[in-house]
């Protein structure tokens, strides 16, 4: 998205697979990594490229190519992509959440979140290359949750 508050990340080759599920990672930047572990698991960082694993079956959160890995209790943040549906902040800087965009779709038919969150960004007041443990912008998962909550609604 033209809009989104991150700059893409570092290219960095292939994209090697999760050491906990096998799927193909995604490249996150090392300043993100190091935001978001626990201390003692920041005790254990030794590699210096990692990956993020966006399968919502499997525990691991980061991984490296050389074997390193971070799982969801090492990380200080509940990764929304690991959490079951119902409750999950999408938005790590903001707090917009599945259960307030559901909330405010029922009371008001439509969600503002996306336009809370691209105002944010216009006001360079966001900072998901380090609070999203994805590293990059939310702001299309926002979409992507307004959607669902529309869709479940509708099953209502």
């Amino acid at each position: 998205m033209s809009d989104c508050c991150c700059p893409a990340p570092a290219a960095g080759g292939g994209r090697p697979a999760c050491t906990g599920c096998a799927t193909a990672g995604t490249l996150v930047d090392l300043p993100t990594v190091k935001a978001l572990l626990t201390e003692s698991a920041l005790t254990r960082l030794n590699s210096a490229v990692f990956y993020f694993c966006v399968d919502p079956s499997c525990p691991t959160v980061y991984f490296s190519a050389d074997g390193q890995r971070f799982v969801t209790t090492d990380v200080r943040v509940s990764v929304w992509q690991k959490e079951q549906a119902g409750a999950r902040t999408i938005c790590y800087c903001f707090g917009e959440n599945e259960r307030d965009i559901r909330a405010e779709i029922a009371r008001d038919g439509a969600s503002n979140a996306v336009n809370r969150v691209r105002e944010h960004i216009a006001a360079h007041r966001c900072a998901c290359d380090v609070r999203n443990p994805r590293g990059s912008c939310c702001l299309g998962d926002v979409a992507a949750a307004v959607k669902r909550a529309h869709l479940v609604l509708q099953d209502v």
